[in-house]
């Protein structure tokens, strides 16, 4: 896995030319397609579903990041599997059973991961390291795309670091730490330094192309960001 790796959430796209959009950012170096799965029951927005999922998997080669905001999680979990989705998360309030949620997960070929919004304790992380690919931490409330990072979430961000370094110095496997919302050329180092290496960028790559260079230049302004931090 890459130090640092940047991953645009198609919420922002324009979804008239989504095909177009997705191979524009890998071609700009993406490493992640983020999608944003909300059900307007568990976060009070309606999006994407499988569908969408596997009509844009064969356009792309990077994986595809599922983030389900949906209660309950289990059935679309497995028609994310089936649709092509390489990483899926879930928040832990929309499980019955988390550990089983997990598994199934794992059980259908995609690495898994646990969302924490901004008011959501991290006690949900202890019986459950060993099953996590990725650990998501929400910097915005999720529901809606173009909100301003919380910066409550540097700390938070600090303690979970702290205890993926310390489950990987015990001989755990290495968990992803990726942070959602808000993310902007500004703030990005900061981010990073205080431990997340995955960063989901909506509005700051598909909102705001540089008119000389297109995605490449939004991405690699985050990317420089990122060695300079």
């Amino acid at each position: 896995m890459p130090e640092f790796r940047i991953a645009p959430s198609i919420l922002s796209a324009d979804f008239a030319r989504l095909g177009e959009e997705v191979r524009a950012v890998e071609a700009a170096g993406a490493d992640l397609i983020h999608f944003d799965v909300m059900d307007n029951h568990y976060v009070p927005n309606l999006t994407i579903g499988p569908m969408i999922c596997e009509a844009i998997r064969p356009h792309v080669r990077i994986p595809i990041d599922v983030h389900l905001m949906v209660s309950p999680v289990d059935r679309i979990i497995v028609d994310f599997a089936k649709a092509g989705a390489n990483i899926v998360t879930f928040h832990p309030e929309a499980s019955d059973h988390v550990d089983r949620s997990l598994a199934l997960i794992r059980e259908h070929g995609c690495q898994a991961g646990l969302v924490l919004n901004p008011a959501t304790a991290l006690h949900h992380l202890d019986h459950v390291m060993d099953r996590l690919d990725m650990i998501l931490l929400m910097s915005v409330n999720p529901g809606f795309g173009g909100q301003k990072f919380i910066p409550s979430t540097l700390a938070k961000l600090r303690q979970v670091r702290e205890r993926i370094d310390r489950h990987v110095a015990a001989g755990g496997q290495p968990i992803a730490l990726e942070v959602d919302g808000g993310i902007k050329v500004d703030n990005i180092a900061e981010v990073a330094a205080a431990g997340a290496d995955t960063f989901v960028a909506g509005s700051a790559v598909f909102g705001a192309p540089d008119p000389g260079g297109g995605y490449h230049g939004v991405i690699g302004r985050l990317r420089a960001a990122l060695a300079g931090r």
